[in-house]
C-alpha cells in the first residue's frame, strides 16, 4: 500500500507505518494541484488542514481507497463525495481530546480569575487586588454542546471542580455518563452559567452561536469555543458582551482566522475582542501539545489498519 503525506506531520508518523510494511511519500511542500497530479498513483491520502479534499482532488484518484485526517474536524473533506467513492475516512478524534479539555480549562480558569489582566497589570507597576477578585468554578453549571472526544473529556475535568455538567448532542442517544448528564438545548439555555462549544463545523452547526440565539440564554453566561470558529458569529458574541448576556469569552478559534485579511466588520468585532479584559484569545492550539502531535498518529495507524486493511 502506498500513502501520500501531503501535509507537515511529527516524525513519529514514519516508523508507525514503516512498522505496518506501508510505502509513503513525505511531502509537506505539496499545494493542491500537487495532490491532484499525484493522487492517482496512491491508495491512501494523510492531511492535516491545508487542502480541502473536494470532487476536484478526488477525480483522477482511481486507486485511493482512504483518506486519513492528523485532526478532530472533518469539515476540509467532502464526506459525501468520499463515500460515493467508496473511499474511507478516518480522523483522530481521541488524539487530542486530552489537549483540547485542558484547554478549555486552563483558558476558564484564565479569565475567572483575571490572570492575564493581572500579570499585564503588575508589569506596568499596577497592584491591584480587588480590581482583579476571581469568580470560582465550583458549583457552576456548564452546557457543553457536542459529547463526544473533546466534549466528554472535558466534562470530565469540569466535573472534578464540583460543576452540574449539562450535555447536549443532537446526534447520539443515551450518551448520560457520571461526568454529564444528558439535556435537551432548551435546559441548557435555562439553567447554563457556562457554555462550552466540542461540535464539528457543518451546515447546521455554521453560526449556530448568533444574536437569537445568544438572546435565548435565560441568564448571563460565559462562551468557551474550542471547536470551529464559524460555530460562533463574532458580531454575535460582540453583542453580547457588551450588552451583558455574555460575562466572558474564551475563544481558541475564530470567524477568519487570518486576522490580516479581516473583512471590515470582522476586522471591527476582532478588535474589540482583542481590547477585552473579558476575552481571552489564543490561536487555534486547544488540541495543540507536544503530546498529542504524537497520540494522533497512533490513533490514525490504529484505525487504517483496524478500519480498512484488516477489513
Amino acid at each position: 500500500m502506498k500513502i501520500l503525506i501531503a501535509d507537515s506531520m511529527h516524525s513519529s508518523l514514519f516508523n508507525m507505518l514503516k512498522g505496518q510494511g506501508w510505502d509513503y511519500a513525505y511531502q509537506p511542500d505539496f499545494r493542491r494541484q500537487d495532490i491532484i497530479d499525484a493522487l492517482p498513483d496512491y491508495d491512501g491520502l494523510i492531511i492535516r488542514s491545508k487542502t480541502y479534499v473536494d470532487q476536484e482532488v478526488l477525480a483522477t484518484a482511481k486507486k485511493l481507497r482512504f483518506i486519513a485526517r492528523a485532526g478532530a474536524g472533518l469539515d476540509l473533506i467532502d464526506l459525501n463525495i468520499a463515500k460515493g467513492l467508496n473511499i474511507e475516512v478516518f480522523h483522530a478524534g481521541e488524539g487530542n481530546r486530552d489537549a483540547v479539555a485542558e484547554h478549555a480549562v486552563g483558558m476558564l480558569l484564565c479569565l475567572f480569575n483575571n490572570i492575564l489582566k493581572a500579570d499585564k497589570e503588575i508589569r506596568n507597576g499596577i497592584w491591584d487586588r480587588e480590581g482583579n477578585r476571581g469568580v470560582e468554578i465550583m458549583n457552576k453549571t456548564v452546557g457543553i454542546i457536542g459529547y463526544g472526544n473533546n466534549g466528554g473529556a472535558t466534562a470530565r475535568r469540569l466535573s472534578g471542580f464540583g460543576c452540574k455538567v449539562l450535555a447536549f448532542d443532537k446526534y447520539r442517544d443515551n450518551y448520560g455518563d457520571e461526568y454529564a448528564e444528558e439535556a435537551p438545548l432548551e435546559q441548557i439555555m435555562e439553567e447554563a452559567d457556562i457554555l462550552s462549544l466540542h461540535i464539528p463545523l457543518s451546515e447546521d452547526t455554521r453560526f449556530l452561536i448568533n444574536e437569537s440565539f445568544v438572546e435565548k440564554f435565560s441568564k448571563p453566561f460565559y462562551l468557551l469555543n474550542l471547536s470551529r470558529g464559524e460555530v460562533a458569529q463574532l458580531n454575535a458574541v460582540v453583542n453580547g458582551l457588551k450588552s451583558g448576556k455574555i460575562r466572558g469569552a474564551c475563544l481558541d478559534v475564530l470567524e477568519n482566522e487570518k486576522i490580516k485579511n479581516l473583512s471590515s466588520g470582522q476586522q471591527e468585532a476582532f478588535d474589540y475582542l482583542r481590547a477585552s479584559d473579558k476575552v481571552i484569545l489564543t490561536p487555534h492550539i486547544g488540541g495543540w501539545t507536544h503530546e498529542s502531535y504524537y497520540r494522533i498518529n497512533e490513533v490514525l495507524v490504529k484505525q487504517i489498519k483496524n478500519g480498512l486493511v484488516n477489513a
